[in-house]
């Protein structure tokens, strides 16, 4: 019988037959790993860049490393996105931003940005954010004034149905937007001036020559020119007298001229009261204006942008001083305003 080895269990080290998985997989992946790595490192980068860009010392401490890094890293702004934006301009909104397309998305500081565009009249809260790779995010709250009531002596935001916009006061961004806003005054004004705002609108080459809006019985406007004219508008056709006013003004620059007021309250007619003649002889003259080419009742061709000249004694004979001496029968001229339109006299 042959002597047998008692059965021991091998101590020594196991040899393997075939690698790890993990070491597969990064041999089979080679090229896909090291683009993996690539991304992560830019994006560690970019996530410790904006982190130093949120302190609030970024804009003193760190603003000379952030100059250094935003020429090393390739994101650059391709689109701006702005929501909520109705009354604020697009260029102040954009100057405040303080960046543009092309620019690098880490080349502007946020916070300011922010700080900035919540200093604009009409902006009531925002927020910038940064959508990496290449897109600026710009949201908005608007506050909602139309316009600028004078109610007894006091100046009061309002908006669109007439009611009162919170935040009132005549300082710092309040002030601004009372400026800019258009200035409707009298008893009932408030509940009426949207669509005369939106007449405005439409019509911006005449408003910008318009300080106020008096609102006459509640019924219809009187607009006052900065040179002090008074324009008269017909009750409920704001928006269709605003247009033929902005037309005679593109073609005649009518309300550059030296003129008392102008009466637009009959649909087919415009009459022109200009200032009395130098020597104090005249009377305020008037011009019934129709469509450009309509003749008058001499059968001249009337002028539909000048002001006749006030008749003297040797034209008393002529049909067409008459009309202009005496213009209320016809042409709708300067009459007395009866109780309800708020004011004794209108011209």
């Amino acid at each position: 019988m042959k002597n047998r080895r008692p059965d021991t269990s091998y101590r020594g080290p196991v040899q393997q037959d075939r690698p790890a998985r993990l070491v597969l997989f990064m041999r089979r992946h080679k090229r896909g790993v090291r683009v993996l790595l690539v991304f992560l490192f830019l994006l560690v980068l970019a996530v410790i860049a904006a982190s130093a860009l949120r302190l609030s010392a970024s804009e003193a401490r760190f603003a000379p490393y952030r100059a250094k890094l935003v020429h090393y890293l390739p994101f650059q702004i391709k689109t701006i996105q702005v929501q909520g934006r109705v009354l604020t301009p697009e260029d102040d909104l954009m100057k405040a931003l303080g960046t543009t397309t092309g620019q690098p998305i880490f080349g502007f500081s946020v916070a300011a940005a922010r700080d900035r565009i919540d200093a604009l009249p009409f902006v009531d809260h925002a927020t910038v954010e940064r959508h990496m790779p290449d897109t600026v995010v710009v949201k908005i709250t608007e506050r909602s004034p139309i316009a600028v009531w004078q109610d007894h002596g006091q100046f009061i935001l309002i908006n669109r149905a007439g009611e009162r916009v919170p935040d009132q006061g005549l300082e710092g961004k309040n002030g601004q937007a009372f400026i800019r806003l258009p200035l409707v005054v009298g008893e009932g004004a408030n509940m009426a001036a949207s669509s005369l705002v939106d007449a405005f609108t439409a019509n911006p080459t005449v408003k910008e020559f318009i300080v106020a809006a008096v609102r006459v019985g509640q019924r219809r406007w009187n607009l006052t020119l900065r040179d002090g004219a008074t324009v008269l508008l017909p009750e409920g056709q704001e928006q269709a007298a605003l247009t033929r006013l902005a037309q005679y003004q593109a073609q005649f620059r009518l309300l550059e001229r030296p003129v008392v007021s102008i009466d637009m309250r009959l649909p087919d007619r415009m009459v022109i009261h200009q200032p009395p003649a130098p020597d104090g002889t005249g009377q305020p003259g008037a011009q019934t204006d129709g469509k450009p080419g309509d003749t008058a009742h001499d059968g001249s061709s009337a002028d539909t942008t000048g002001v006749t000249p006030a008749p003297g004694p040797k034209d008393a004979h002529n049909p067409a001083h008459r009309q202009a001496r005496n213009p209320a029968p016809k042409t709708g001229g300067p009459r007395p305003a009866p109780a309800s339109d708020g004011a004794s006299t209108e011209e």
